[in-house]
C-alpha cells in the first residue's frame, strides 16, 4: 500500500507451492514478470524500471529473480519475446541458501532443517511417495546450488536491499548477511539492514520506519513514479 501511495504500479503474483517442486516457483515468477511487460502500456508500467519485494519464502523467490537476471532457463510459458529481468530486489527476513537455513541456531533447531519432511527438502526433492522415501536438503548437493540464490552469483546483479531481525528464530539472519557480503564481494550493489529486535514477521516490520526505508530505497534506485 505504501509503494501503491508513492506512485507505483504494485503487483501480487501467484506462483506455484510444495506440493510442486523447484523450479516451478521461479517460472511462475519470471512468467509474472514477462507478462507486467507484455501489458505494461495497460497498467502504466516502466518496462525498463521493474523491481520486487518479497518477505520469508516470498524474499527466496524475489533473490532468485534478481540473482538470475539473463537466465533463459526458466522462462517457459507465455510472452517469450519479453525479458523476465529486474532491476531491483528488496527483501525482508529471507532465505539465500537453502541447505543453511537453521545455520548459528540451536542444535535442536538445526536438526529439523536435517528432515526429509522438512519445507525446503520438499521443495527441492520432493514428499515421500511410493518407493521414494523421501531426502534431506542436504543428500542433493547439485540441486541445493541450482534452488539457492546463492548459487547463482556470477555476472552483474541488480541493487538489492537486505533486511532481517537480529531476533528471528524462524530464519537466521545469517542468511541474509551470507548474501549481502556475496553480492559485495562480486561488486555488486547491496544495502544490509539489520533490524535490532525484530523476529519474523512480527510488528516491527509494521512500523513506518521500516516501510518509509523500503519505500525511499525504491525511489533512490528505480527513480521517482512518472
Amino acid at each position: 500500500m505504501a509503494l501503491a501511495s508513492a506512485g507505483y504500479v504494485v503487483a501480487a503474483a501467484e506462483y506455484l507451492t510444495i506440493p510442486d517442486t523447484f523450479p516451478a516457483p521461479v517460472v511462475d515468477a519470471k512468467a509474472a514478470v514477462r507478462y507486467l511487460r507484455q501489458h505494461a502500456a495497460d497498467y502504466g508500467i516502466d518496462p525498463g524500471r521493474i523491481g520486487v519485494l518479497g518477505d520469508s519464502a516470498g524474499v527466496w523467490l524475489a533473490q532468485m529473480l534478481g540473482t538470475t537476471n539473463g537466465d533463459k532457463s526458466f522462462d517457459k510459458g507465455d510472452f517469450l519475446s519479453q525479458p523476465s529481468d529486474v532491476q531491483a530486489v528488496a527483501t525482508l527476513y529471507g532465505i539465500s541458501d537453502l541447505h543453511n537455513i537453521g545455520e548459528g541456531f540451536p542444535e535442536d533447531i538445526q536438526k529439523v532443517h536435517q528432515s526429509p519432511a522438512v519445507t525446503e527438502a520438499l521443495l527441492v526433492n520432493g514428499a515421500a511417495f511410493r518407493d521414494f522415501a523421501g531426502a534431506s536438503i542436504t543428500s542433493t548437493p547439485q540441486k541445493i546450488l541450482s534452488a539457492s540464490p546463492v548459487g547463482h552469483l556470477g555476472g552483474r546483479k541488480p541493487p538489492f536491499l537486505i533486511m532481517h531481525g537480529s531476533k528471528d528464530t524462524l530464519v537466521s539472519p545469517e542468511q541474509s548477511a551470507q548474501l549481502y557480503n556475496a553480492l559485495r564481494k562480486s561488486g555488486d550493489c547491496a544495502d544490509y539492514v539489520l533490524v535490532d529486535g525484530a523476529e519474523h514477521g512480527d510488528y516491527h516490520w509494521y512500523q513506518p520506519v521500516v516501510i518509509n526505508r523500503v519505500v525511499d530505497w525504491f525511489r533512490r534506485t528505480l527513480g521517482t513514479p512518472r
